[in-house]
């Protein structure tokens, strides 16, 4: 091992859990189909991992860049690693979610689910174990085996229940369009080299490629990365996939692996590229307001629980993706400060929408687990056989409605003054136009608390809509564990957010020479105020103190002063006195107003029955208006070029040989010229 100067031992301890976590996953192979052993010992023990993943990336974040090269991988081709900033901070979301979900998945995984249980515990701690050594790499060799690695892991998690046709061709899916990406990723990194042959990130950061090529590698990391983040149109797979894949996996799908796409277009636009140009920003802009708005408005029609939640994440990415684009705009014009500022709201929706997002997959799971049911049409009032489950799905469902005073409304009221400084952008158009995209962005944010509202209204309130819901069961031990700790992360971001800002604060400085931080610290623990108190601030723990003082207070006038004075009675039903869970509001009311607000969104096909039917029938479906628009006649455009390929194939070795002859007559020409 060499050291390109003095290594700390935190990348040293990153690479020791990097290796019990392959260890765990051989050990899963070894117990191929004892469900305790790998339930109850080898999936706690990642969780271990995890939370010292965590605390290691928290260190690391303060410790400085350091690097080091292993002798893996071909001759001449080592594997070059380095901790910096940026990938210590997402090495501790890492951590993050893997404890929760490990913690979970050792009360949740049993006999009969597909994929044998060893089996799965490889996959999934190699799955972890890559997107570990991803967030290390610093040559684009080591990232690509990662990425391939994380990608066929993934692809396998996804086909746990592989007996099933649709849950094939969602893994197939997700493994065809990561490809498609991959093949970007690896011209993005060709034109970074600078045809220098030398892969290595600090080669690239050496380079100062010109705005055209920078603009093309820009292009290229967009769309290779926006595959696996799920920035529309590139989303399809993720509607598709989580519902597939067991919950678990969803959670780390949604939690970190959309993640990394994001880690992967801030390390190239922040790190690798030597400028940032502004219609860069825009771009990022324009995708991230549309990505965020499609996702809402998709998540808000959904009748099935996993699918809601699929979209919702492709509305949070969106809005992660307006962040990085306002940061971008800032720094492209000089405008570090404000930059800074963009990418706090970024960071801290990353590690916030890791932890509720993740924490909501968990409880459908729970759900999923109690009662075999993920259609929303057939839940109701669980909240009475499942309060753990119920309370942690609220925790998660409030924050990513963006309420206070937990993490989700820290996110989004940064993202919202970043947006208020845009009137000091040089170019006037923008200034026009940016505006009208925050304005936006609050449409969003209400679009997401309703859909919020909807889920955990639905699922966990009212009367039970199934006979068979009475008999539910609540969440195990182990699952009540990964339930309080994304919990716990929930409310400590929302809680703390002038303690986090001055851990993001390291990785702002990395990425753009500025930070908040001081601005911050300036007014106390208790204040956040990004620029100054004049502009704006915010105080969780007073709003939390005075939500307090009012439940306290209700429950001292209803309980003290008016005990003894009031009846109980069944609600009034409009003079109905037999009301039923068919009263209650259903998904499909729930979501009719958005659909035919945001009728040319969606792709609707009608059955309407005829007046003479004996059992009339009517029944709407609502699709993807991408898979008619883009991927259909892509899909169509691919057989004809196969068919004209075919041609080709004639059996006949001379006709091979002339083939090959013209080519070669065809190169000498180009030559020759």
């Amino acid at each position: 091992m060499e050291h390109a100067q003095f290594t700390p031992l935190v990348i040293h301890y990153v690479l020791l859990v990097i290796a019990g976590w392959l260890v765990i996953g051989v050990a899963g192979l070894a117990s191929l189909r004892r469900t305790r052993v790998v339930a109850h010992g080898l999936f706690p023990a990642g969780a271990v991992f995890g939370l010292l993943l965590c605390g290691l990336g928290l260190a690391g974040v303060f410790a400085g860049p350091r690097q080091i090269v292993l002798p893996l991988g071909l001759p001449d081709l080592p594997f070059h690693l380095r901790l910096d900033g940026l990938s210590a901070y997402f090495l501790c979301v890492l951590g993050v979610v893997s404890t929760g979900v490990s913690a979970f998945s050792a009360g949740y995984f049993r006999k009969g689910e597909g994929t044998p249980p060893g089996l799965l515990c490889f996959e999934y701690h190699v799955c972890l174990a890559s997107m570990a050594l991803l967030l290390l790499a610093d040559d684009a060799y080591c990232f690509m085996v990662a990425w391939e690695t994380m990608t066929v892991s993934a692809t396998f998690l996804v086909m746990t229940n592989h007996r099933f046709a649709d849950i094939r061709r969602a893994a197939w899916l997700y493994f065809l369009i990561s490809h498609v990406g991959a093949l970007a990723l690896l011209l993005c990194f060709g034109l970074l080299q600078a045809n220098t042959g030398d892969y290595t990130f600090a080669n690239m950061r050496a380079q100062h490629l010109d705005v055209f090529w920078a603009s093309v590698a820009f292009v290229l990391a967009l769309f290779g990365f926006g595959t696996k983040a799920g920035i529309v149109p590139l989303h399809v797979w993720l509607p598709e996939a989580h519902p597939a894949a067991p919950s678990p996996v969803s959670a780390l799908l949604s939690g970190f692996v959309l993640k990394a796409g994001l880690y992967g277009v801030l390390r190239t636009v922040f790190d690798l590229l030597h400028v940032q140009i502004a219609w860069w920003g825009v771009l990022m802009l324009i995708l991230g307001l549309f990505s965020a708005l499609f996702g809402v408005v998709f998540s808000a029609i959904q009748t099935d629980m996993k699918r809601l939640l699929a979209y919702s994440s492709i509305d949070n990415i969106g809005l992660m993706f307006v962040s990085m684009g306002l940061a971008i705009l800032f720094r492209a014009y000089g405008m570090t400060a404000l930059a800074a500022l963009s990418l706090t709201a970024l960071l801290y929706q990353i590690a916030s929408h890791a932890a509720f997002k993740s924490l909501l997959f968990l409880g459908t799971g729970s759900v999923l687990h109690a009662t075999g049911e993920r259609n929303l049409g057939r839940l109701g009032g669980l909240i009475r056989f499942m309060p753990w489950t119920a309370w942690a799905a609220l925790v998660g469902a409030l924050s990513s409605a963006g309420l206070p005073p937990l993490s989700g409304f820290v996110s989004e009221w940064l993202l919202l003054q970043s947006f208020l400084f845009t009137p000091g952008l040089p170019d006037p158009f923008l200034n026009m136009v940016v505006p009208l995209v925050a304005a936006l962005i609050a449409l969003v944010a209400a679009l997401a608390g309703y859909t919020m509202v909807k889920f955990f209204g639905i699922v966990f309130l009212g009367q039970p809509r199934e006979a068979k819901l009475s008999e539910a069961r609540d969440a195990t031990p182990w699952e009540r564990v990964g339930f309080a700790w994304l919990a716990a992360i929930c409310v400590l971001l929302g809680l703390l957010p002038v303690q986090f800002v001055a851990v993001l604060d390291r990785v702002t400085r990395m990425l753009v020479d500025a930070g908040i931080g001081p601005a911050v610290a300036r007014n106390g623990w208790l204040l956040l105020a990004p620029t100054s108190v004049d502009r704006a601030s915010y105080m969780p723990a007073v709003f939390l103190l005075f939500f307090l003082a009012c439940c306290a207070l209700a429950w001292l006038l209803v309980r003290r002063l008016y005990h003894g004075r009031l009846r109980r009675a069944a609600p009034w039903a409009c003079g109905y006195p037999f009301g039923t869970a068919r009263m209650q509001d259903t998904a499909e009311g729930f979501g009719q107003p958005i659909r035919e607000i945001f009728a040319p969104l969606f792709r609707i096909e009608r059955r309407l029955p005829s007046p003479f039917d004996s059992q009339p029938i009517y029944s709407v479906s609502v699709t993807d208006r991408a898979w008619a628009l883009i991927y259909e006649p892509l899909e169509r455009l691919i057989k004809r070029i196969a068919a004209l390929a075919g041609l080709l194939q004639t059996g006949r070795i001379a006709v091979y040989l002339m083939h090959s002859f013209l080519v070669l007559i065809v190169l000498l020409m180009l030559v020759r010229r």
